[in-house]
């Protein structure tokens, strides 16, 4: 396939594919892509005009069905098809194995191109930058050739984590650049960061053909049990507000501004920000992509924080863009939110949570985009990934995308068929007249095809491969990734300062046992025991040994306690299958739960009672393995790795170590280079560390700063914005603009 090009003097360079049919009109000097080839210029085609001018004018000129494409936003699809991030199925289909050997498009993405109108593509894993890029070339002369040559908005999760057993080196590159997870940014304290980031991720977005970022998630995380802990910037509403504007600011303001836009550019990509009115007040900290958990609940009366990250942060950016320019509401039942009917359905389904509140109150008018298969089929139990209606079970399909639809969100994330929608059209027609419709659908249009014209897809949606393999990962990013992992890193206790421990000590390691399991997707992962670090990487820095009389001192690398709040097992034993969430290594019984649940009808609150109810995670070995090198290293240092996905209780070893280093998804080397002095510690916790389950159990789902906090042997206090480096604990303008006193009930 060929790519063309041509040049305006003082304007755009637009490129097409050969193959498209599409021709180039010159008018007035300047040169213009027909792409609705009929010979002469539409406004839409005019890349002199506003991105909205030439929205509304294309918006006009599309069909219902086309219109309906538009709204769909992929299953997740990999490139090549069988490298799929998801193994087996995801979405009740195979993946397709078509086209898996070259960045050729698969049967199943033809298909929903061609036949379905759908221009919003998820991409999870890619093969190489050099692939993704031919990809995106392939999938946009197709498009371009169709219709009226709407390009394609490709998008992405947050793909930047680190790799803990890959080697860094200041010289080399990557496959992409390697950072700290959300929370772990948020440890930095530091926005200039989290905008760094943002500002290098999306040149690395766009080299890779994405435009469009499902990021950056900032839910307030009051619940210390929420599994999604990790991808937010923690429970902090100040924080959390100011690195949200800073993320956003990062990735959508360019410094390539095209000619008609005020801060977007070539270098832009769209921010979704989710989720929507925020997600982290799970009741009993379960979280909603299951039906166990699809309430979140404010014993608190806290519901109006929990918007600022978005209102103050995210919709009140620094720079030109002025606002992120799409907005995921979450799967989670606000239960007793809506003030107006007084519905109990899912976010995406209240017109209260979305019409009046963030269209109306807070004046947004971007994209809104639901959370991935809530218009499909509840499963039979309420433990299966799939199928998230939540109270809206009773409907049909197609009634489900006509309920979202007048609430007033534009898209449904991972659809792939346009035909519910257009059923949902005809319905509306029955219900308002065809007028009424007609302008609703170009509504949802005009803010849709806005973050394609912002962009310059319209343009040029073309990229060169070989630049993009230059961009991606390239050995200036990978370093300022790897710094960050560095600041992001948080010392919880170094008694007798232990660390740093020079260089050519000898250490020793334990394996570490993975229980069997399941991943997020139900995939089963088996048990294993294995070395928790690349020693290759240590040997860098100490001799290893296996014996732990011939060392000089000990790392032990743990993770935080796991756990859902459900299990089969209950289920299956003849209970509810409802269990506590336990942040404690130790079999956990709920004494002090709640002695009743708050949402839901009274068959429900009475299921989801766990009260007096034990819990084992399935990492207790975790505090075995602590307990068991200690013992084995008769009096000599004994240093924990923790990886923190959320808060911990760690009464239960701290006491018994000398050092204890948590650290939010690193690579294992920015660990050995704080523990052998070659970095000092900066982070600081970007959320409280409970002194126990009581005040777990105690606390409100939806309020911040609620619980006591771990005191250690030191007498130092494990609460927010916390963390000592080799002078001791650190007190600096971040503590003094952050720090906040416990909230007192």
């Amino acid at each position: 396939m060929a790519i063309k090009y041509v040049k305006n003097e003082g304007g755009p360079t637009l490129g097409y594919s050969s193959e498209s049919g599409v021709q180039i009109l010159e008018v007035d000097g300047k040169y213009f892509k027909d792409l609705s080839k009929d010979g002469k210029l539409d406004k839409y085609e005019d890349w002199r005009l506003t991105p909205k001018e030439r929205a509304k004018d294309l918006a006009s000129k599309m069909t219902i069905e086309q219109i309906a494409g538009l709204m769909l936003y992929s299953s997740h699809q990999a490139i090549p098809a069988s490298k799929g991030f998801f193994p087996g199925t995801f979405d009740g289909k195979p993946f397709d194995e078509s086209g898996a050997n070259s960045a050729d498009l698969s049967d199943q993405q033809k298909d929903f191109l061609l036949n379905d109108d759908l221009r919003h593509v998820l991409i999870t894993t890619v093969e190489s930058p050099e692939v993704a890029a031919k990809w995106n070339n392939n999938a946009q002369a197709l498009v371009e050739g169709i219709g009226l040559g709407i390009p394609i908005n490709n998008s992405s999760d947050p793909r930047h984590a680190s790799i803990a057993s890959a080697e860094f080196n200041a010289g080399a590159g990557g496959a992409i650049s390697m950072w700290p997870e959300t929370l772990g940014l948020a440890a930095t304290f530091n926005p200039d960061l989290v905008k760094e980031f943002g500002e290098i991720a999306s040149k690395e977005y766009r080299a890779l053909g994405i435009t469009t970022a499902l990021s950056p998630q900032i839910d307030l995380a009051t619940d210390p049990r929420w599994m999604r802990f990790n991808g937010t910037f923690g429970e902090d509403p100040k924080l959390t507000t100011d690195l949200a504007r800073s993320y956003v600011d990062g990735f959508q303001t360019s410094e390539k501004e095209n000619e008609t836009t005020d801060g977007w550019g070539y270098d832009s990509v769209n921010a979704m920000v989710k989720h929507w009115p925020g997600g982290g007040s799970g009741e009993g900290g379960r979280d909603a992509h299951w039906g166990f958990g699809k309430y979140a609940v404010y014993p608190g009366d806290n519901f109006d924080e929990h918007l600022i990250p978005f209102t103050e942060g995210a919709f009140k950016l620094s720079g030109k863009t002025k606002m992120a320019s799409a907005v995921m509401p979450y799967y989670t039942i606000s239960y007793e939110q809506d003030h107006e009917t007084k519905e109990n359905v899912g976010n995406s389904y209240n017109k209260y949570i979305i019409q009046t509140l963030l269209r109306e109150k807070y004046g947004y008018d971007g994209v809104v985009c639901t959370d991935w298969m809530i218009t499909a089929d509840e499963p039979p139990t309420v433990d299966i990934f799939a199928g998230k209606s939540w109270g809206v079970e009773h409907l049909t399909v197609a009634e489900r995308h006509y309920k979202v639809l007048m609430a007033g969100v534009d898209q449904f994330g991972g659809n792939n068929e346009a035909g519910p929608i257009i059923e949902a059209y005809q319905m509306g027609v029955k219900e308002h007249g065809g007028e009424y419709m007609r302008q609703r659908f170009e509504e949802s249009a005009v803010r849709l095809l806005l973050n394609i014209f912002r962009l310059g897809l319209f343009k040029n949606p073309y990229l060169l491969p070989e630049k993009s393999a230059e961009i991606v990962g390239n050995a200036e990013f990978m370093k300022t990734g790897y710094e960050a992992q560095l600041k992001s890193l948080v010392l919880l206790k170094n008694q007798n300062n232990v660390l740093p421990l020079q260089k050519g000590r000898t250490v020793y390691i334990p394996k570490r046992y993975i229980a069997e399991g399941r991943s997020w997707f139900g995939h089963v992962i088996p048990e294993r025991l294995e070395y928790p670090l690349n020693l290759d990487i240590v040997k860098n820095y100490y001799t290893v040994t296996d014996n732990p009389d011939e060392a000089d001192f000990a790392i032990v690398a743990i993770a935080n306690p796991e756990g859902a709040g459900f299990t089969k097992e209950d289920a299956e034993a003849g209970g509810t299958g409802y269990v506590p969430i336990s942040l404690q290594y130790k079999p956990y019984k709920a004494e002090y739960a709640r002695e009743k649940s708050i949402a839901g009808d009274s068959r429900e609150v009475l299921d989801r009672n766990y009260r007096n109810k034990s819990f084992t995670p399935p990492n207790t070995t975790d505090l075995d393995l602590i307990l068991e090198t200690k013992k084995a290293m008769k009096g000599k240092p004994v240093i924990v790795s923790l990886l923190l996905s959320k808060p911990a209780v760690v009464e239960e070893f701290e006491k018994e170590v000398d050092a204890v280093l948590a650290n939010f998804g690193v690579q294992d080397q920015a660990l050995l280079d704080i523990i052998s002095g070659d970095s000092e510690p900066s982070g600081l916790l970007p959320m409280q560390m409970p002194a126990n389950m009581k005040t777990v159990e105690e606390q409100f789902e939806d309020v911040p700063h609620d619980m006591e906090c771990h005191t250690d042997s030191e007498g130092n206090t494990y609460d927010f914005a916390f963390g000592i480096n080799w002078q001791g604990v650190i007190n600096d303008e971040r503590t003094e603009k952050y720090k906040k006193e416990k909230v007192k009930r």
